[in-house]
């Protein structure tokens, strides 16, 4: 037998996507929409109502048909079977003949059957064992429409019964099956002509197409009541979605920086209140936006001002200062000694200044890159390197561990000021003389990563998201070595976001801490990724 092509499934898995888009878009629509959410929650509440009603009110009606019908064919039944005795009756003994009357009576019922809607069965002589029980009936009446049960009880009691059926004709008759109501009782034939049972079939095809009639108009009826409960509940919502909207897209505006937008206020109910509400709402918010806007102006234009002005009343200074450090071998212990403390301040000032100035660039979008390939394994050597005296005067060795050469295009003196900071920062908080600090350089096909990790006092939870804060320190209490500013982790910052980088830090209590530097290899590329861990190796974190 030959294989199956593959193109004989192609319809199937078209099928099966079509499926899938169909069934995520209504899961969509229904996370998204409340308007879907509310209408079809209230159709299908309304549906079962209006399914319950229903079928209640089918069943009233249909057992008030069928007990009508029952007491209605009872009741004739009962009639004709006493008219049948009384007719028997009057016959005289000598005229009688069995056959002939019983042939007479059952064309006198099937006649009458024929104009009051019944069929007749006629089965006996019954209750004589010795005798062959005959058939006769309608024409095209098929005798087994006459249940067992309904038999054994009319032979055993002369009374009347009766029970549901279903009216069953031959092959050759043009009616159709149709339930119905069975009715049997008892006639004797004078001078012992034997005892006959008399079965009278009424189909309930009047009440069948009856219910049918109800059961569509109720249907129909559910159909347009839920139609309209549906367009009814979808303009409600409408009306409440609508402004719900309008907000929504006024909102995203506002906060895209387009802070004159403002909703359409229309009538004076709860919606154009809400509206007026969002604009009062909205006004506040951009009166204190543009106040802190300008707030922040002025004090980038203050710090900008200041750190330029000064720069020449420093430079006086400086000099000054320069001249007394430099003459320090001839002045008496103390005055040398204030010279060498003013030579120190006045170097830590001058930093100070200089990253102030280099912030009020970044504040003003200012700042910009001289991007050229570079090898951060040789960054991180140099900077190792020119920071070994302050790592031996505290008794910190620091080390380097790169697979090769990490090469990223960059601007290498914003790199260069990243990695000192980085590690002048670890080798202040490396902690007891005796103490390592290991730099760590790796690269793939998309970023390149350098990480510092000192094994000091570490970080408290929360700081690590704080220390780029300017000005912020985690002990402000404790002496520094190296005299920071608070100001090189936010410039350190802030150049790592101008490469379309990061840099993130990580600590904890007694565990030391560790900085993560991470740029693309190709200035512009978005990175997802870093190649090298933020939470080092050897600390094992806490589970959630």
């Amino acid at each position: 037998m030959s294989q199956p092509r593959l193109s004989d499934s192609r319809p199937l898995v078209r099928a099966r996507l079509g499926a899938r888009t169909v069934l995520y878009n209504a899961l969509s629509s229904w996370r998204r929409s409340i308007r879907t959410r509310v209408v079809v929650s209230i159709v299908v509440l309304c549906a079962i109502v209006v399914g319950t009603v229903g079928w209640l009110v089918m069943r009233q009606i249909a057992d008030g048909l069928v007990k009508s019908r029952v007491n209605a064919s009872v009741a004739e039944a009962t009639n004709e079977t006493q008219t049948a005795r009384d007719l028997l009756g009057s016959v005289g003994g000598n005229d009688f003949d069995p056959e002939t009357q019983l042939r007479q009576l059952v064309e006198n019922l099937v006649t009458r059957g024929d104009v009051r809607g019944f069929d007749v069965v006629v089965v006996g002589p019954v209750g004589d064992p010795t005798a062959n029980p005959g058939v006769r009936s309608t024409p095209g009446i098929d005798s087994v429409s006459v249940p067992q049960r309904l038999k054994a009880a009319v032979e055993s009691k002369t009374g009347v019964d009766w029970t549901y059926t279903t009216v069953s004709y031959l092959s050759g008759s043009r009616k159709k099956a149709a339930p119905g109501v069975a009715v049997g009782s008892q006639v004797v034939l004078p001078s012992d002509g034997g005892t006959y049972a008399l079965y009278y079939l009424f189909p309930m095809t009047d009440e069948q197409r009856t219910l049918d009639l109800t059961r569509r108009s109720l249907l129909t009826s559910g159909v347009l009541l839920l139609l309209l409960v549906a367009g009814v509940a979808w303009l409600v919502t409408r009306q409440v979605i609508t402004p719900i909207r309008l907000a929504r897209r006024v909102a995203e505006r506002i906060a895209s920086g387009r802070l004159e937008e403002r909703m359409a206020v229309h009538g004076e109910d709860d919606i154009a209140r809400l509206a007026t509400s969002f604009n009062q709402m909205a006004d506040a918010l951009q009166k204190q936006i543009r106040q802190l806007v300008e707030l922040s102006r002025v004090q980038r234009t203050f710090v900008s001002d200041v750190s330029h002005e000064l720069r020449t009343p420093l430079t006086t200074v400086r000099m000054a200062g320069d001249v007394l450090h430099d003459a320090r071998a001839s002045f008496d212990p103390v005055t040398s000694r204030a010279a060498e403390l003013l030579q120190n301040e006045l170097d830590r000032f001058e930093t100070l200044l200089g990253g102030l100035l280099e912030i009020s660039r970044f504040d003003a979008g200012a700042a910009a890159l001289e991007l050229e390939d570079t090898n951060l394994v040789d960054v991180a050597h140099r900077i190792v390197e020119a920071a070994q005296p302050l790592a031996r005067q505290r008794g910190v060795t620091v080390s380097i561990e790169a697979s090769g050469p990490c090469v990223a295009e960059v601007d290498v003196r914003r790199i260069e000021r990243i990695v000192r900071n980085l590690v002048t920062n670890a080798i202040d908080h490396a902690g007891e003389p005796g103490s390592r600090i290991v730099v760590r350089v790796g690269a793939d096909a998309d970023a390149t990563a350098l990480t510092v990790r000192d094994y000091g006092v570490g970080l408290a939870p929360g700081q690590s998201a704080m220390v780029f804060n300017r000005f912020w320190r985690a002990d402000p209490a404790r002496a520094r070595t190296t005299g920071g500013t608070g100001l090189g982790l936010s410039i350190a910052l802030e150049d790592a976001k101008l490469h379309g980088g990061w840099l993130q830090a990580w600590g904890a209590p007694g565990a030391g801490a560790q900085f993560r530097l991470t740029v693309p290899r190709r200035a512009g590329d978005p990175i997802s990724h870093s190649p090298l861990p933020l939470v080092p190796d050897d600390v094992m974190e806490p589970q959630p």
